[in-house]
């Protein structure tokens, strides 16, 4: 059986749990059955995973073979490679599936209509997918239907099988023609809860979309279920050494998913450890778990060091291994990577790589958008990036188009632009205490746009700040304030990959030209002759990298590049600076190597394992300072909040981005809207910084949203002003002695089960001491 590690993850939880769908061991002012005094927990073995077979349902041939062509899985003719995906057992995030035949003509994924799909009757914790979707991410209600007539629905999606990569990543796909489409696509893993208490009978998937081109649907390729063990019992999933340092030790981290897959709460008294035994390194810190109920899931990270003689990159086969009082609960045996090897320019090397343990914490950065697209700063307000001014210039359909022949007339160059860039205005330390007292916990600022004006002294080029415009060097001095004055905050670039009119590759097609008459036109600071990748491109990269240790490489476009080399410079860097430090890059590189998934202006509709971020600007459809828009249509704090809330509750960070005028003042919409966002963090900020999504669900109904710090406490976000009560009909992980308290206000609250659901009491001085989204938080107290 083939075992694929996780990369690329989508888990799509339960969205609605029915007021009846509560955990074996739900509060209700008792504790569940503990271990006598000083005797150690008995733990039972957990069932495995059993697969579902789907043929019966399959609809869609999605996956060919070079000598076996014909297959349409996204409606426009384009399917998977048979050759680089396996065919029957396969294990995936250490979860056993049976992966469908790709023989030719053969049907190999259903999509996702409604179909009623019967399961063998049990009681399971969950029911695991091996998903993708077209054109899009997908996603919808799954209802699991129970042998006495009840239902549960949960949410289940999928990540689209072009834009990020998954579990089972491939390196391309086939053409309609049945050619390779030289890009890769990936299928990834998606799980819905199920309440162990009843029987499940049967599942319904979600409707939405047949597979035609330009719609979005969502693809199911196999089903398992998790039975669930009766007693004490936890199971391990995903375990896997990293090449990620523990801020606590310097560590080498091992991580693994431990599951409870009993029908008994984890708690403190229980001892549950979690380490790693392998010739040739020792665990120095181990992971604790003491509060875990029955179908929750808790990732935990093992620092283990090398032994004197073990060379970094040795691979070595070793046991992760789940303790409970001394005893053996669980364990997985897994080849280990010891230390952390140098990178090597091939995607199979960046691999190993992931976002680091800052960037999960941090959640909240703020997006600079700030070059010479800010002096013309207009487009139609809502319907296109101003920074995009010089491409939209050169359509005469476009509003940009006329706008500028009227206000600077039609011999007015873009280039003509950059003397008035001056910056003049430009407070570095005002900007970055700004960011800091808006609660941001980093900020990327782009060092060139796709009009290819460097804002640092770039040695490739004069097309830069230094050299014109300003002659400063702009990122130098943000960095620089940002290291003096907040150096809690990271620091990070924006990039782009391609430039519209570079004469030596034009992303447009063409050099710089007039777009009333054609006529060719300056290209300023440009000296011809240099091979745009080598020479141009990757070198400005790497003089960011050296020149100014960015924590976060944020690429855009992709295209043409020399990312995998130029991202283990990146990497390999690192290892100069003081331990741990550790940097991230997204997935617009041009390449199919990525820490973190990047959507703009959207968000997803459930929790997505693999880690993402959401950018978008406070403009309503601008990243650049748009001189049109009025401030009654920049985002409110309220929305900016509610949006920050939502995203971190399925794992993702906000990027909120700002655009500064052409001489370097921020807009004071602009500063008023983050600071009143600083504000609620500064209350309400625990539940935001260093928590993770909630295992069995993001999100119940429009209005409520859960987020976790491990070991420590449970919070739900109110997105709307609670009444007298507040009752939560979701599997709150609340017990007889827990602490429950709204933020802001610090009395005890008084809380109850009543029929399965949390019902706190809000007195009126505790509704008043909130504003945007009111957070209640479960202080666990074992």
């Amino acid at each position: 059986m083939s075992t694929y590690p996780r990369r690329q993850v989508l888990g799509a939880t339960a969205a609605v749990a029915a007021a009846t769908a509560l955990p074996l061991t739900a509060a209700t002012g008792a504790r569940a059955a503990e271990p006598a005094e000083g005797r150690a927990p008995q733990w039972v073995p957990v069932p495995d995973p059993l697969p579902v077979p789907l043929d019966a349902h399959f609809d869609n041939d999605g996956v060919d073979r070079a000598d076996a062509t014909g297959g349409d899985f996204d409606g426009s003719g384009y399917t998977f490679p048979g050759e680089e995906l396996p065919e029957g057992p396969v294990e995936v995030d250490g979860i056993p599936f049976l992966f469908p035949s790709s023989a030719a003509g053969a049907r190999n994924n259903v999509v996702a209509l409604g179909q009623r799909v019967d399961l063998p009757r049990g009681r399971y914790l969950s029911a695991l997918f091996l998903t993708a979707c077209s054109y899009g991410d997908a996603s919808g209600t799954a209802t699991v239907h129970y042998a006495d007539g009840s239902t549960t629905t949960a949410g289940l999606g999928g990540a689209d099988w072009y834009a990020t990569g998954g579990s089972l990543s491939v390196p391309y796909r086939y053409r309609p023609d049945g050619g390779k489409d030289e890009h890769g696509v990936g299928i990834g893993t998606a799980e819905v809860w199920i309440d162990p208490r009843r029987e499940a009978v049967a599942l319904t998937l979600p409707t939405t979309r047949p597979a035609k081109e330009n719609q979005a649907s969502l693809h199911v390729f196999a089903l398992s279920l998790q039975p669930v063990a009766q007693g004490r019992a936890l199971a391990l999933r995903d375990a896997r050494s990293t090449f990620s340092l523990l801020e606590s030790t310097g560590a080498q981290s091992v991580e693994a998913t431990v599951v409870n897959a009993g029908t008994v709460a984890v708690l403190a008294g229980d001892r549950v450890r979690v380490g790693v035994e392998v010739p040739g390194a020792r665990t120095v810190e181990p992971a604790r778990v003491t509060r875990l109920d029955p179908g929750e899931q808790a990732r935990v990270r093992v620092g283990i060091r090398n032994r004197v003689g073990t060379a970094p990159g040795t691979a070595r086969e070793g046991t992760v291994v789940v303790e409970g009082g001394g005893r053996q609960a669980a364990a997985a045996r897994r080849t280990l990577t010891l230390g952390v090897p140098d990178y090597r320019p091939t995607e199979e090397s960046l691999a190993g790589h992931q976002a680091p343990y800052w960037f999960h914490r941090a959640k909240f950065g703020i997006f600079i958008h700030w070059g010479v697209y800010s002096v013309p700063a207009w487009s139609p307000v809502g319907e296109q990036y101003a920074e995009w001014y010089w491409s939209n210039l050169q359509n005469p359909d476009n509003a940009v188009y006329a706008y500028h022949r009227e206000k600077y007339g039609e011999d007015f160059a873009y280039d003509d632009f950059i003397p008035m860039f001056t910056a003049h205005r430009f407070d570095p330390r005002a900007w970055v205490e700004l960011f800091r007292d808006a609660g941001a916990q980093y900020h990327v600022l782009t060092s060139k746009h796709h009009e290819g004006f460097a804002l640092w002294d770039t040695r490739v080029s004069d097309r830069s700040a230094v050299k014109a415009g300003p002659r400063r060097d702009l990122v130098r001095e943000l960095f620089d304030a940002s290291r003096r004055f907040t150096p809690e905050l990271h620091r990070g670039l924006y990039f782009s990959m391609p430039e519209w009119f570079n004469p030596d590759n034009p992303w447009s097609g063409h050099a710089p030209r007039n777009p009333y008459t054609q006529e060719p036109v300056p290209y300023t600071g440009y000296t011809a002759g240099k091979d745009y990748v080598r020479d141009y491109q990757a070198a400005q990269m790497v003089e960011l990298i050296h020149g100014y240790d960015p924590s976060v490489i944020w690429c855009d476009i992709g295209g043409a590049n020399d990312s995998l080399n130029v991202l283990a410079e990146y990497f390999n860097h690192g290892k100069n600076r003081p331990k741990p430090y550790e940097v991230a890059v997204n997935n617009r590189a041009g390449i199919g190597f990525h820490d973190f998934t990047t959507p703009e202006y959207t968000t997803y509709e459930n929790t997505v394992v693999a880690k993402w971020e959401s950018s978008r600007g406070l403009d309503p459809f601008s990243y650049g300072y748009n001189r049109a828009t009025p401030d009654a249509a920049y985002m409110t704090a309220e929305e900016v909040v509610r949006s920050l809330v939502d995203i971190v509750s399925k794992n993702g960070n906000l990027l909120l981005d700002i655009g500064p005028r052409a001489d370097g003042t921020i807009p004071e919409i602009m500063q008023t809207r983050l600071r009143e966002t600083g504000r609620w963090l500064k209350v309400n900020g625990e539940a935001i910084y260093d928590t993770t999504y909630w295992s069995r669900m993001a999100q119940l109904g429009e209005d409520l949203r859960f987020t976790v710090r491990q070991n420590e406490a449970f919070y739900i976000h109110s997105l709307t002003a609670p009444g007298a009560t507040l009752t939560v009909e979701a599997p709150v992980p609340v017990r007889g002695g827990d602490r429950v308290t709204l933020l802001g206000h610090d009395r005890p609250l008084n809380w109850t089960v009543r029929k399965g659901a949390l019902v706190i009491d809000v007195p009126e001085a505790a509704r008043r001491s909130g504003r945007y989204v009111w957070v209640f938080k479960v202080e666990w107290r074992d």
